[in-house]
C-alpha cells in the first residue's frame, strides 16, 4: 500500500464517524502532508461524516448495521495522480540542427511541463538546444508552434512558449523541497516513440542530493525513464511536483537508475528566466579541486584546494593559488555541487564570507564579491 494510503487509513481509523442524517461536513481541504476536514467536537469526540472522507481519499466504505462496524477500503492513488497531472504534461518534437533535412523521419522528441497557463513551458536544455521546428503536443491531442525562449545548460532547463491560453499549469512541490527516501513516486512523458506521449511509470524516489554528472544536486528514482522521458516530470502522491526528468545511467549492468532535477532548483532557475531573463549565477571567481575522498562520493570534511584565480574580485580579497577552501558564508563545504547550491541564495555583486587556509598556513576568512559566472 503506498506510504500516503497507508497514513490515510490510520487517520480514518482514529477518527469516530458521524453516521447519523443530522450531522453536516462541509468540503474537505488538502493541506501539506495530509488531508482537512472540516469536523465537529461533541463531548470531546471528533466526529466527520464518513461520506466525505470517502469523497476525498477515494476508496470505497460501507457500515455493516448488524456489526455496527464502518469498513474503509481504499482504492490506488497513483491513477488519480496521472488524472490530475496529465493535462500539465506535454510532449515536444522536433528536427535537430544537424540532421538531413531531406529526412522527415530524422527527429528528436522529449517532454515538457506547462508552468503558466498561458503557454510556458519548462523542458531539459538537452530537449531543445539543437531542435528546430519545434512541435508541441497537449495531452487533449492539440498541436502547437513552440518558440525556445530561455536556456541553461548548467542546470540543463529551457523554458519554451506556444500560443495557447487555458492551458492546465503543474503545481510544483513547495521549497524547500521536502522528501523523503522510499516514497512513491510517478514518472509522466514520452520514452522511446512520439506515439508513447503520456507515459506513466510507478516507482520510488531511491535517493536525495546525488551530485551526478551535474553542477546542482539531483535526486535519484528506479522509476522507469527512457530517452524521450527528459523534461517530464516526476510526481509526488501528492500530484506535485517534485522533479524534471533529466538522465539516467545506461549499460548492460545497470537498472533503474534515473535522476531528476529538483523542484526548489527548477524554480530557481525560472524565476531567474521570468526576472532576468537568463540565470544570473554567481561564482566565486577561482576554479576549486576537490579531494581524493570527495571525487570518489566518500562523506569527508576535506577541503577544496584553489588551482586557479579568475577574478579580480577574488584576487583582491587575497585568494592565491594552494589555499583550501573550508567554508562558504559560514558553511562548511567539500564539493562544487555543495558551493553550487550555496550559491543558489545570491547574485553577483553581492559579498559572501569565505574561510580558507591560505598558503602560509593561516586560516582566515575573508569578505568575496561575486563575480557573474560564465557558465550558462
Amino acid at each position: 500500500m503506498p506510504t500516503k494510503n497507508r497514513r490515510r487509513v490510520a487517520a480514518v481509523a482514529l477518527l469516530t464517524l458521524l453516521l447519523s442524517a443530522g450531522s453536516t461536513v462541509s468540503a474537505a481541504t488538502a493541506v501539506s502532508g495530509g488531508v482537512s476536514l472540516d469536523a465537529k467536537l461533541i463531548n470531546g469526540e471528533v466526529y466527520v461524516k464518513a461520506s466525505s472522507l470517502v469523497a476525498e481519499l477515494g476508496g470505497t466504505g460501507s457500515y455493516d448495521k448488524a456489526s455496527k462496524k464502518y469498513v474503509y477500503s481504499p482504492g490506488s492513488a497513483v491513477p488519480a495522480v496521472v488524472k490530475k497531472v496529465s493535462p500539465s504534461v506535454v510532449a515536444i518534437i522536433g528536427k535537430p540542427d544537424d540532421e538531413n533535412a531531406d529526412n522527415r523521419f530524422s527527429l528528436a522528441h522529449g517532454t515538457g511541463v506547462i508552468v503558466k497557463n498561458d503557454g510556458w513551458i519548462v523542458t531539459n536544455a538537452h530537449v531543445v538546444k539543437d531542435m528546430k521546428r519545434i512541435v508541441v503536443v497537449t495531452a487533449d491531442g492539440k498541436e502547437y508552434e513552440g518558440t525556445r525562449k530561455q536556456m541553461d545548460v548548467t542546470s540543463d532547463l529551457a523554458l519554451v512558449k506556444i500560443s495557447a491560453t487555458g492551458l492546465k499549469a503543474a503545481t510544483f512541490a513547495p521549497a524547500p523541497l521536502k522528501v523523503q527516501v522510499g516514497e512513491p513516486v510517478i514518472a509522466i512523458g514520452t520514452p522511446v516513440s512520439f506515439s508513447l506521449r503520456n507515459t506513466a511509470t510507478v516507482g520510488v524516489l531511491s535517493g536525495m542530493n546525488r551530485s551526478v554528472s551535474s553542477d546542482y544536486n539531483l535526486l535519484q528514482t528506479d522509476a522507469a525513464i527512457n530517452p524521450g522521458n527528459s523534461g517530464g516530470p516526476l510526481v509526488n502522491l501528492s500530484g506535485e511536483i517534485i522533479g524534471i526528468n533529466s538522465m539516467k545511467f545506461v549499460d548492460v549492468d545497470i537498472d533503474s537508475m534515473g535522476f531528476a532535477i529538483p523542484a526548489d532548483t527548477v524554480q530557481y532557475v525560472l524565476n531567474h528566466f521570468y526576472k532576468y531573463g537568463k540565470v544570473m549565477r554567481p561564482s566565486l571567481g577561482v576554479e576549486l579541486e576537490e579531494s581524493w575522498s570527495a571525487v570518489v562520493g566518500l562523506p569527508t570534511d576535506e577541503p577544496m584546494t584553489v588551482t586557479a584565480v579568475t577574478s579580480e574580485e577574488a584576487s583582491d580579497a587575497g585568494i592565491s593559488v594552494g589555499d583550501q577552501l573550508y567554508a562558504v558564508a559560514g558553511k562548511q563545504v567539500s564539493t562544487t555541487v555543495e558551493v553550487n547550491e550555496l550559491l543558489k541564495a545570491y547574485l553577483p555583486g553581492q559579498t559572501v564570507d569565505v574561510t580558507l587556509l591560505t598558503s602560509d598556513g593561516e586560516l582566515a576568512t575573508r569578505k568575496l564579491k561575486l563575480t557573474a559566472s560564465l557558465a550558462q
